[in-house]
């Protein structure tokens, strides 16, 4: 069983930068595709974007080119640089591997002035 722990997020500056990271347990993850969802103020969860086992790499399309997913395997983590921070990317972010009920307990990221 795969078990996920996010941390990295916090308060910052519209056009700031942030990098969340997803901590897996577990000696599986190097085979395992992984994911970010992101949970906004009054909205259901949403997709942020994925990360291949092979590392080919998919976002949702209002973060593309400003967010980059990426892994390291042998530390088995994933990570969200978040670049040019708005305000709408507020929320809580959650890491998941994709199409199983293994997710993360999420950390908050807030963008404002």
């Amino acid at each position: 069983q795969v078990h996920l722990v996010e941390s990295g997020g916090g308060l910052v500056q519209p056009g700031g930068s942030l990098r969340l990271s997803c901590a897996a347990s577990g000696s599986i993850f190097s085979t395992i595709d992984m994911a970010w969802y992101r949970q906004r103020p009054g909205k259901q969860r949403e997709w942020v974007a994925q990360i291949t086992s092979g590392g080919t790499t998919h976002y949702e399309i209002s973060v593309e080119g400003r967010f980059t997913i990426s892994r390291d395997n042998a530390k088995s983590t994933m990570y969200l640089q978040m670049n040019s921070l708005k305000s709408e990317d507020t929320g809580v972010y959650y890491c998941n591997v994709p199409r199983t009920p293994i997710w993360g307990q999420g950390t908050l990221v807030t963008v404002s002035s």
